[in-house]
């Protein structure tokens, strides 16, 4: 069976619950598929061990080469039956993967049950009777919202309808709404600047006119009036604010801040699914996110908080978030910080996103060389009399690492009319400009790509149908094929789990860059600002411990690779301009375990000091010698050495400073 015969097959069936993307079939119903497919369930529920017992109905990917065999053990006994495992087996892969929910309180269940049967089965009556009774009460209206048993359960209820014996009646008592004690309208602040999630399209210059933003759920609208200043296509919807405005469809939809200030679970999943639904390219969703010492102020209430200024917020974890876009939308959530995410629904827009994340940006110090222009060649004249154009465009070439395409350097037109061609342009250019600049970059673009390749490859994404042009153009320039790409990616994604390796390229990034300290076999540590100067290898350790967390905000100051234990730690200062600047957060990442840990200084008296600061910035920098200067002098107070990382708590360090009878003024160590 090749993936070619099975989509055939599956094109071919007119039985089962048929969904855009795949068939729900039981096993009881399998007498009515091809021969060749009905074998091929069997062996495959062979060839993974599943015994007979542990399976009853297939779902069958119409566009995957993709099953997975269910359990669901009340499928006759229970009118809505609770899915017990999930056995996912990827063909094209030939991996498969485990997903139980017999201790789960909120499993996934069946509907329209007389779809996964045949006619003359004698439950089909019985299951068709069922659906109609959901019917008529009007629960299927949206069926993103049956999907699993609590929301079930409560669309029930809300309908004013009971779940009796298995049957749908109508209920007896009068259900009243139970009276909201939530002000939802005081979520809606006034802001002066961006809101976090805007302020993310800003980092990757989806604010340059070219795409159109609904902002849903858009409390007083600030975004949209600074949007709106800059002559962007903006619009938005708020229930309490704008409720009149239209929801509209948009390359962007900005759900910011939405899902966590509703209390009713459904209408949470609405707010997700109706914006999912307005989305041409991608979705942004945001909540916010706080640990449990921090929620266990507020008094509970529902699956979240009652805030002193009685509204209502269900605090997040990371993956908490990440788990419920994914489980309702059915697509990759990609982090893109603590709290928001981007969702993609234009696969070509999420590719180049993902590259555009990995690659770098290089300010070269020599555009051309110092040779001069020849003038006597028609060519070297019109280059001569246009060099503000072939700079441009040598500098496109240096960013690329290759010829650009027609449609990635903005005056080709103009290229053309004078040379006739890109490439032909690059050749006669490569005598001119200096070749070892190009060389430089075309390593730099090639290394880029491998980290992107790798994190694809870390973060279990699915191989996308199509490329776009200029990837397409890319693969074959620097890997010649995908699968050779590919393979390349594999090789160094495993390579992070060596320790021996980690440990030998901590130490040459050690020795490379401008400055970090290296703690001999545990850890080495840089300022956020070198992570491209990192080998490639690290590079990569670094990206696939970002994949949970998101992108690096301005607020992270430094890294820390954990050599042996597979994590990576970042740190937040209060103000790393300060000659001791002190710990504000701390955010260490599990690669492993996929988790992450904050750690939260809130308190001053709690944050600890930062000293040897020197050590992790440039000695080009202009305060170095000063902060050398003034870290000696405190090593030598505080009795620690300065060169290398000094592990202390603010009371220690306030106490020996005290003992001393010394404070700190600026680059200053004075008497109190």
């Amino acid at each position: 069976m090749n993936e070619e015969l099975f989509a055939k097959l599956i094109s071919q069936i007119r039985i089962g619950k048929q969904l855009p993307d795949a068939i729900y079939i039981h096993r009881d119903a399998f007498s009515a598929l091809p021969d060749t497919l009905r074998q091929f369930i069997w062996a495959v529920a062979k060839a993974v061990k599943l015994e007979d017992s542990e399976w009853n109905l297939v779902k069958l990917f119409k566009k995957e080469f993709r099953v997975s065999l269910l359990h669901y053990p009340d499928f006759y006994s229970d009118s809505y039956p609770s899915l017990r495992q999930s056995l996912n087996v990827d063909l094209k892969k030939l991996s498969h993967r485990i997903t139980k929910y017999d201790v789960s309180d909120n499993p996934p269940i069946l509907h329209r049950k007389e779809t996964m049967i045949l006619p003359d089965n004698e439950y089909f009556q019985h299951f068709r009777l069922l659906t109609q009774e959901g019917e008529d009460a009007g629960l299927y209206a949206n069926s993103h919202l049956i999907g699993f048993k609590i929301s079930w359960n409560n669309l029930i209820s809300h309908h004013g309808y009971s779940l009796v014996d298995g049957r749908i009646v109508r209920s007896k008592l009068s259900l009243k709404k139970e009276k909201s004690i939530i002000d939802r309208y005081k979520t809606a602040l006034v802001r002066y600047e961006l809101s976090s999630p805007i302020k993310s399209l800003v980092r990757h210059d989806y604010l340059n006119g070219s795409y159109s933003i609904f902002d849903y759920g858009c409390g007083r609208g600030d975004d949209i009036r600074e949007l709106e200043a800059h002559g962007l296509d903006v619009s938005g919807w708020d229930p309490n604010f704008r409720p009149d405005s239209d929801k509209v469809s948009s390359d962007i939809i900005n759900l910011g801040f939405v899902l966590n200030v509703i209390e009713d679970q459904d209408e949470r999943l609405e707010a997700l699914l109706g914006a999912w639904e307005l989305t041409d390219k991608f979705l942004i969703v945001s909540v916010m996110l706080a640990n449990e010492a921090y929620i266990s102020k507020f008094k509970p209430y529902k699956d979240g908080v009652v805030t002193t200024r009685n509204t209502f917020q269900k605090y997040y974890y990371q993956s908490e978030i990440k788990s419920y876009i994914e489980r309702n939308l059915h697509e990759e959530a990609i982090a893109v910080s603590p709290g928001i995410f981007y969702v993609f629904k234009d696969k070509l827009e999420e590719q180049l996103y993902l590259q555009g994340r990995y690659k770098r940006h290089f300010e070269w110090k020599q555009l051309t060389s110092s040779q001069p222009l020849y003038t006597k060649d028609k060519v070297e004249l019109v280059i001569s009399t246009h060099k503000d154009l072939f700079d441009s465009f040598w500098k496109s070439c240096l960013e690329l690492g290759r010829v650009p395409l027609n449609h990635e350097y903005v005056d080709t037109y103009r290229v053309k009319e004078l040379i006739g061609s890109n490439k032909k342009a690059f050749n006669i250019l490569n005598e001119i400009y200096d070749i070892s600049e190009f060389n430089k970059a075309k390593k730099s673009r090639h290394e880029d790509l491998l980290l992107y390749f790798a994190m694809e490859l870390f973060g279990k994404r699915k191989a996308y149908n199509k490329q776009p042009d200029s990837l397409k153009l890319d693969i074959k320039t620097f890997f010649l094929d995908y699968n050779n790409a590919i393979n390349n990616a594999k090789e160094l994604l495993f390579a992070i789990a060596d320790t021996i390796l980690i440990n030998e390229q901590c130490k040459e990034a050690y020795s490379l860059l401008p400055a970090s300290i290296l703690n001999e076999g545990h850890s080495l540590i840089l300022h956020r600002s070198y992570i491209d100067d990192l080998p490639l290898l690290l590079r990569v350790y670094v990206g696939a411990g970002l994949q949970m967390y998101g992108e690096l905000g301005e607020d992270i100051d430094l890294l820390k690779i954990h050599i042996t234990s597979g994590k990576l730690t970042l740190m937040a200062y209060d103000d790393f301009t300060q000659p001791v600047p002190f710990l504000r957060e701390r955010i260490k990442i599990k690669m492993s375990a996929q988790e992450i840990d904050f750690f939260d200084y809130i308190d001053n008296y709690k944050r600890p000091p930062l000293l040897n600061k020197h050590l992790l910035i440039n000695i080009n920098d202009v305060e170095f010698e000063k902060q050398k200067s003034f870290d000696k002098r405190l090593s030598k107070l505080l009795c620690c050495n300065d060169h290398s990382e000094v592990l202390m708590q603010r009371q220690q360090y306030d106490e020996r400073l005290n003992i001393s009878g010394k404070k700190i003024n600026g680059f200053k160590i004075i008497s109190r």
